[in-house]
């Protein structure tokens, strides 16, 4: 695993990406007995989280892999569906966006997989130009293209055998929880609304981290214009945030939210299609965009799960409490967790989907 993980190039944090892209996510540092490798290669469908399908058995959740168009590039997505799935019968279905960064092969697999243990059909996709989706060049991170995302898989989906499109949900985690707020507001395909660590990237890539890095906004958009000049002239395509940080470099980080991201994304849930990495001049697209900016178009049901102990938590509370269009609303913590700890960590996945299963019961009826 060491060989995957030294290829990546660990753009993600370091004090290349606190200065040059505002800040990313990480968490308190896990250790081995915390958490054990996940070696993509040991499962056929290089799934990284505990408990992960190995092969399809009748009777039981399977996974479907299927690639499809999304503005002239391939998308690949995993389908899951539910125990006794019979393609004649309608089914409530959840769309599930992943972190930025990430791919379907991390936590939104692991939600997606139990999620469908609780009678969803269920599909995680890989961004556009992210894993192992098309697009070039790579690692392009521009909101309007994650939103198309969001959009694209609902196309698809409503199209899959035993999907009843009138029962769809949307669930969205951290830099996908922005995102999904984002489709919600006017893809009305989406009968409920749910996220889980809602990141918003925007806000952050502006702003900075807990908004530390307001003094230098100005000089970041001359760097992001300065490199989509360069890309425009056919010149190199820079990057945000590269950075390849010793284990003590790691614990020094000044953020629970970088310190377990790290160790979640390239130790112990590591993928070859995940990258941080983003070109910089995405910048100009995500410093001027908001999760937040028009988000009383949400007019359904919506549900934001969060950690209690999450340094990101104020996103999630600032995100709800503008969202006045609608009157069912809830926050719900999960005690003890930290931002990337709801993502793997059992108790705290057991706490969120105690939540998720129950809210898109009774919403997607």
């Amino acid at each position: 695993m060491t060989e995957v993980i030294d290829s990546k190039r660990r753009e993600f944090l370091g004090a290349t990406a606190l200065i040059v892209s505002g800040a990313i996510i990480g968490v308190r540092a896990m250790t081995t007995t915390e958490a054990a490798a996940a070696d993509y290669k040991q499962n056929p469908f290089t799934l990284v989280y505990d408990g992960a399908i190995t092969k399809n058995e009748p009777g039981r959740v399977n996974i479907h892999p299927v690639t499809y168009k999304l503005n002239n590039l391939d998308i690949v997505a995993n389908v899951y569906t539910p125990a006794g799935y019979d393609p004649s019968k309608k089914y409530p279905t959840i769309v599930l966006a992943h972190p930025n960064g990430g791919v379907k092969e991390q936590t939104t697999g692991l939600y997606a997989q139990r999620l469908a243990e609780k009678g969803f059909i269920t599909i995680t996709a890989d961004a556009a130009y992210q894993g192992g989706s098309g697009g070039a060049p790579r690692s392009i991170d521009k909101p309007q293209h994650r939103i198309e995302d969001i959009h694209g898989m609902a196309d698809f989906i409503s199209n899959f055998p035993g999907v009843d499109t009138a029962r769809l949900g949307l669930f969205g985690i951290c830099g996908g929880g922005g995102y999904s707020l984002s489709a919600a507001k006017t893809d009305k395909r989406f009968k409920a609304i749910a996220t889980l660590s809602m990141f918003n990237s925007g806000r952050v890539r502006r702003d900075g981290f807990k908004d530390s890095q307001m003094e230098t906004i100005q000089k970041r958009l001359q760097q992001a214009s300065a490199a989509r000049a360069q890309e425009a002239a056919g010149g190199e395509v820079l990057y945000a945030g590269d950075a390849n940080l010793t284990d003590a470099q790691i614990d020094a980080l000044p953020f629970d939210l970088y310190r377990q991201g790290y160790h979640y994304y390239w130790r112990t849930h590591a993928h070859p299609g995940s990258t941080f990495k983003y070109t910089m001049s995405s910048l100009m697209d995500l410093m001027r965009w908001d999760a937040t900016d028009e988000i009383g178009l949400i007019d359904v049901p919506l549900l934001m799960i969060a950690g209690s102990d999450a340094d990101t938590f104020y996103m999630t509370e600032d995100a709800l409490s503008k969202a006045t269009g609608t009157k069912d609303k809830e926050l719900f913590k999960i005690e003890g967790a930290k931002h990337i700890e709801t993502y793997w960590v059992p108790e705290y996945v057991d706490a969120a989907l105690g939540k998720l299963a129950p809210f898109f019961d009774r919403t997607l009826v």
